[in-house]
């Protein structure tokens, strides 16, 4: 397996009668998922959408990255949430420098962050892409509007229409009415899929190709994950145990799972992780609080509380077996740091010791933890990463007793700032 789930550290907080004692919850939750029968069953077409996305979307979106690489050095991606957070962690997760640089607008409503975004368009020559189901959500259409003026300023007609692209509804809502009015070319996100599974959607594909994401090999990652995690016995997926794991510790009182990695490429794709399990699961009174730390950073600034704070945490480690680069710890003469015991050795593997000793000394101080571990940090295994996490929430969800697939807490501030801006 690319992926694989280390649970060593559970030893007297979780058994596997434990696990076993969700099985026919577990059950039932598989089958509401692939039945379509459980809460929100509206929004679950990202349960087989890895086999559903044909291989000619993938032809198509290769072709336009060319295109576009041809003629811009910059990409603005407009978009929030889903529509934000895992383009930017499959691109920071992947790391060196994409064919095209991807800058982000529209996730937030910093005057001084957009003014950069209006010096780069007038300054170089960019592809913008905008991501909304709706067209109305207040932050991207903001910053559309801004974005769209700027372009306007600079490009006319066919230049113009060949640099805004626009993933939106395919019938309806304001981008729609814009797409329609001025000509811009678009694709469509799917009614039944919610933004943050949308990842897989031209939501994602779309920007993830033009930087020069090998996006057949992100398609086949997710492909694997659904065949891999398809299987509702739990001593056979590994994503089901995760969901289960998790269910066993919130009813242990362990409310918080914080989410640790020693690799800094990973630190975006927690925070995609945060909306997906926040988002999907903190209804009712009820969720699992999830938090993130990035190590060996945060053990000098959270690693106190990790070791002897309250103990309502437990860990989820993500590790990668293969790096890209080696780097060896030289030799110095005078050894004045003591550290010539680890001369001639990688870095990465020293690294990986710090993992060991952090959670085993977690585990010693009463944080239980489990460990996630890809193969390597390419296209293939984030893809098969995002789908383990998207299965595992939706089990997790129903397990958990909510509907995982609607955010009506999300609308409540929303409905408070329409108010103060004056909307209609």
């Amino acid at each position: 397996m690319s992926i694989s789930l280390n649970t060593d550290f559970l030893k007297g907080h979780v058994s596997d009668a434990d696990i076993q004692a969700f099985a026919p919850m577990v059950e039932k939750a598989h089958k509401d998922l692939h039945h379509k029968t459980g809460a929100g069953n509206d929004f679950v077409g990202w349960v087989d959408l890895p086999s559903r996305t044909p291989d000619a979307l993938i032809t198509e979106l290769t072709a336009l990255a060319k295109e576009v690489q041809a003629h811009s050095e910059a990409i603005i991606s407009i978009g929030i949430g889903g529509s934000y957070l895992g383009i930017r962690s499959t691109l920071e997760f992947l790391g060196g420098e994409p064919r095209l640089p991807v800058y982000y607008a529209g996730h937030n409503m910093s005057s001084v962050d957009m003014s950069r975004i209006i010096r780069l368009i007038e300054t170089t020559n960019v592809t913008v892409v905008v991501i909304s189901k709706s067209g109305t959500t207040t932050e991207p259409a903001l910053a559309f509007r801004l974005v769209d003026a700027a372009m306007k300023q600079k490009y006319n007609g066919a230049e113009l229409k060949k640099r805004i692209i626009c993933v939106t509804d395919a019938k309806k809502g304001a981008l729609r009415q814009i797409v329609d009015k001025e000509g811009y070319r678009s694709y469509m996100i799917p009614d039944d899929v919610g933004g943050r599974f949308s990842i897989l959607t031209p939501v994602g594909l779309v920007p993830l190709a033009l930087a020069g994401v090998d996006i057949r090999a992100f398609v086949d990652g997710f492909r694997a994950g659904e065949k891999e995690y398809a299987n509702a016995d739990l001593s056979k997926n590994i994503c089901y145990r995760y969901a289960a794991i998790r269910n066993v510790l919130y009813k242990q009182g362990k409310c918080i799972e914080m989410m640790a990695s020693f690799y800094p490429n990973v630190q975006y794709v927690t925070e995609w992780w945060k909306q997906l399990y926040g988002e999907s699961e903190g209804k009712g009174g009820k969720g699992i609080f999830p938090a993130s730390t990035i190590l060996s950073t945060d053990l000098h600034s959270m690693g106190q509380l990790m070791q002897d704070g309250m103990r309502n945490i437990f860990e989820t480690f993500v590790m990668i077996n293969t790096v890209a680069a080696n780097v060896i710890v030289p030799v110095q003469a005078e050894d004045t740091d003591k550290f010539n015991c680890v001369a001639g050795k990688e870095l990465d593997w020293v690294n990986k010791q710090a993992y060991k000793a952090t959670a085993d000394a977690h585990f010693e101080g009463g944080v239980p933890n489990m460990c996630i571990t890809l193969d390597k940090a390419d296209a293939f295994h984030i893809g098969q990463l995002y789908y383990f996490f998207e299965k595992g929430v939706g089990i997790s969800g129903y397990v958990l007793g909510v509907n995982p697939f609607d955010q009506p807490g999300v609308e409540a501030y929303k409905k408070k700032m329409f108010v103060l801006l004056g909307k209609k």
